[in-house]
C-alpha cells in the first residue's frame, strides 16, 4: 500500500500509509496470514524450479501446480482436496495483494479443481470430541500449583464456552487491555461473559456456574486469576517451569491442544489404543465438539455459543446426536 504517483508525500500521509497498512494486515486473522504467506512461499519456489515466473498471473500454470499438489511427480505426499483449496485461496489473496486478480473461473483452473475434487474427494475427518467425562478425568490430573490451576481453568472454560482454542488464549481481563486481544471477561454472580471477536464478528459467549466447584469453570477461572494475581491484561499467561511463578507472555494457542493431548494420555482416554493413536484422535476442536455432542439442549442454543452462521455447520461438531428425532418418513405418512 502506497501512495499514489501523482501525491506528494508529506509526513501525515507517511503515517496515514503505515495505518492503512496496518488495518489491511488486521483485515485477516494472524494464523491466515502467515498460512498464506507459506502459501506464496511454496509456489513461488515451485515456480523457480520450473524455470518460470509466478508474476503476472497465468492460470495455466495455477492449473500446473493444483495437479501437482494432488499427484506430486517428485515422490512428496499428495495434499488433500481441503489444502489444495486452501493453497488456492492464498494464491488468489497473494496475486490481490500485489495488485493483480487470479481467476478461479477459468477453465485451466475450475476444470483441474473439479476434477481433483471428483476423484480425491473424502469425507472430512473429524478429530474426537472431549465428553463430559473425558473432562472431569482430564482435570482430575491436574495438580494445583500454578500452571494445574491455569490449565483447569483453560479445560473447563474452552468446553463450556464451546471455544476455539485462539479465543481462550486472546482474551483480556478487560476491553482494550492490551493491542493483541481478540475479546474480554466480565464475572458476573451467575458466570462470565466473554465478549469475543472471532471470525464471524463480535459475539457474546455466557458461561454460567456448574453444580459443584470442582467441575465449575467459573470457579476454575477464578482460581487462577486469584492466585495468579492477574487484574489487568492476558488472561491465560505462560509460568515459570516449576509451575510456580506467573511470566508477562500471553500463551500460544498451541498450548490449548498440546495439553489437550497430554491430558489425554494422563488420564487414560481412550486408553485400547496405542499411544500414536490416541493423539492423532484429540486436538484443540475436541473442546468445541464436545460441547456439541453433550448439551441436551435445544439445537439453537448450542449454535449461538458456538458462534455459527448455520445449524448444518454445528451439527458437524455433533459426535453423538439423535439423527433421527425428526422422523420425515413417518411425518409424510409412511
Amino acid at each position: 500500500m502506497a501512495l499514489p504517483a501523482h501525491v506528494a508525500g508529506s509526513g501525515t500521509l507517511d503515517r496515514l500509509v503505515e495505518n492503512a497498512r496496518g488495518y489491511a494486515k488486521a483485515s485477516t486473522a494472524e494464523n491466515t496470514n502467515r498460512a498464506y504467506a507459506a502459501d506464496w512461499s511454496h509456489f513461488t519456489r515451485w515456480c523457480r524450479m520450473r524455470g518460470t515466473d509466478p508474476l503476472p498471473p497465468s492460470p495455466e500454470l495455477v492449473g500446473l501446480y493444483l495437479a501437482d499438489l494432488a499427484a506430486p511427480t517428485n515422490g512428496s505426499p499428495a495434499l488433500t482436496v481441503s489444502t489444495i483449496d486452501r493453497r488456492l485461496s492464498g494464491l488468489s489473496w497473494n496475486y490481490g495483494q500485489r495488485g493483480f486478480s487470479l481467476n478461479r473461473k477459468d477453465r485451466h483452473i475450475a476444470t483441474v479443481l473439479a476434477g481433483i475434487k471428483r476423484k480425491h474427494g473424502r469425507p472430512p475427518v473429524q478429530k474426537e470430541a472431549v465428553l463430559p467425562e473425558d473432562i472431569l478425568a482430564m482435570v482430575a490430573c491436574l495438580p494445583f500449583d500454578l500452571r494445574g490451576l491455569r490449565d483447569r481453568a483453560i479445560l473447563l472454560l474452552g468446553f463450556a464456552g464451546g471455544l476455539r482454542r485462539s479465543e481462550i488464549v486472546s482474551l483480556d481481563m478487560g476491553k482494550d487491555d492490551t493491542p493483541g486481544s481478540g475479546g474480554w471477561i466480565e464475572i458476573l454472580d451467575d458466570g462470565v461473559v466473554l465478549t469475543l471477536n472471532a471470525k464471524t464478528g463480535w459475539r457474546e459467549v455466557e458461561i454460567g456456574r456448574g453444580s459443584a466447584e470442582q467441575t465449575c469453570p467459573v470457579h476454575a477461572l477464578e482460581q487462577w486469576l486469584h492466585f495468579a494475581k492477574i487484574d489487568f491484561g492476558p488472561v491465560f499467561v505462560r509460568t515459570s517451569r516449576d509451575g510456580k511463578r506467573t511470566l508477562d507472555a500471553r500463551l500460544s494457542d498451541k498450548h490449548v491442544a498440546r495439553l489437550i493431548k497430554a491430558m489425554v494420555l494422563k488420564s487414560g482416554i481412550r486408553a485400547e489404543l496405542p499411544e500414536a493413536d490416541r493423539l492423532a484422535l484429540f486436538s484443540g476442536h475436541s473442546l468445541r465438539a464436545g460441547l456439541a455432542s453433550s448439551a441436551e439442549v435445544d439445537e439453537r442454543y448450542v449454535q449461538k455459543q458456538l458462534g455459527h452462521a448455520s445449524a448444518e455447520m454445528t451439527r458437524r461438531y455433533q459426535r453423538r446426536r439423535d439423527r433421527f428425532r425428526v422422523n420425515l418418513t413417518k411425518a409424510a405418512g409412511l
